[in-house]
């Protein structure tokens, strides 16, 4: 009984990240934020960003309230999740994690560019 709680528990879990990545791509937060909400531009890192503190953003936003003028853009994108949506997404982003692949940039980067971009 006990191994049966765990699976169920584990499985609620998995579902819920993947549900949570799943809406992340959906929404395109990836094309501000970044593939893994590393943050891009003006856009904000929110990956590893404590739970208590997306959540309670997300809900701010979902009043229309913002810290910048770039932040009204979210203002819709709040509004479109529901309560368990934003649960799942604050949950999702606070256990995200990358790490830097130095190789993977080195064999991306030729120095001498695409001859005038």
């Amino acid at each position: 009984m006990k191994q049966l709680l765990l699976l169920f528990t584990f499985s609620l879990i998995l579902f819920a990240s993947t549900d949570a990545e799943t809406l992340y791509l959906k929404n395109a937060c990836n094309s501000c934020h970044g593939m893994y909400a590393e943050g891009m531009g003006t856009a904000p890192r929110l990956q590893g960003q404590k739970e208590t503190v997306l959540f309670r953003r997300l809900k701010d936003l979902q009043q229309g309230k913002t810290r910048t003028a770039f932040g009204s853009v979210m203002i819709s994108f709040a509004k479109a999740l529901d309560e368990d949506q934003i649960i799942a997404m604050a949950k999702y982003l606070s256990t995200l994690k990358t790490t830097v692949n130095e190789e993977r940039y080195e064999s991306e980067y030729d120095p001498a560019g695409d001859g005038g971009s």
